[in-house]
């Protein structure tokens, strides 16, 4: 959808309108759900869920733009991961011992084949390859399609620093994509 359509909705969410917040939601939330899966894994859609619980009731208040909405969202999200990591570091590993022993059925590796083939994991091979730091901004410049000055604003880091990253970032995989070290 166009930022001029965003920006609609957004505009008629901030009224109430439960249709426009489903328009922000079909158009945001499959990024949101891409960066926070990078980070979250399984619990992504929790996390995305808990995004848009917290920014929804507060829709009416929000004076920023569409791109501003992007960016509180992306903000929110990052704070959520890095919460629920802390908590995964306090909470001792288990598994359930018949989790433990299951094996894969006969057809689910035809099921597990295509599922590496998503959006997802092209973007987790593509981001294995970058620091830790490098791997946010590019996901948050590319994949959340914030401009600088949001993501700088989201790491803590100046516009010039985030520049710079994203710069090295993409000469990396520029390489690693030519030496052909790219794979699924």
């Amino acid at each position: 959808m166009s930022t001029d359509g965003l920006s609609a909705a957004l505009a008629d969410a901030r009224r109430g309108d439960e249709q426009a917040i489903s328009v922000l939601y079909r158009a945001i939330n499959p990024t949101l759900l891409r960066y926070l899966r990078h980070y979250a894994g399984p619990i992504a859609e929790d996390l995305a869920s808990e995004v848009w619980m917290a920014i929804a009731p507060r829709l009416a208040e929000f004076t920023g733009d569409i791109d501003e909405l992007r960016a509180l969202m992306f903000t929110v999200a990052r704070r959520r991961a890095v919460d629920h990591h802390r908590r995964e570091r306090r909470r001792p590993a288990t598994v359930a011992f018949d989790e433990a022993f299951d094996r894969a059925a006969q057809g689910e590796t035809a099921d597990l084949a295509v599922a590496r083939l998503t959006a997802q994991g092209a973007v987790e091979t593509l981001v294995r390859h970058l620091s830790e730091e490098q791997a946010e901004i590019v996901l948050l410049r590319v994949l959340a399609d914030l401009d600088v000055a949001h993501v700088a604003a989201i790491v803590g880091k100046s516009k010039g620093a985030v520049r710079v990253a994203q710069h090295r970032a993409l000469q990396h995989l520029q390489q690693v994509w030519d030496r052909g070290a790219v794979t699924p």
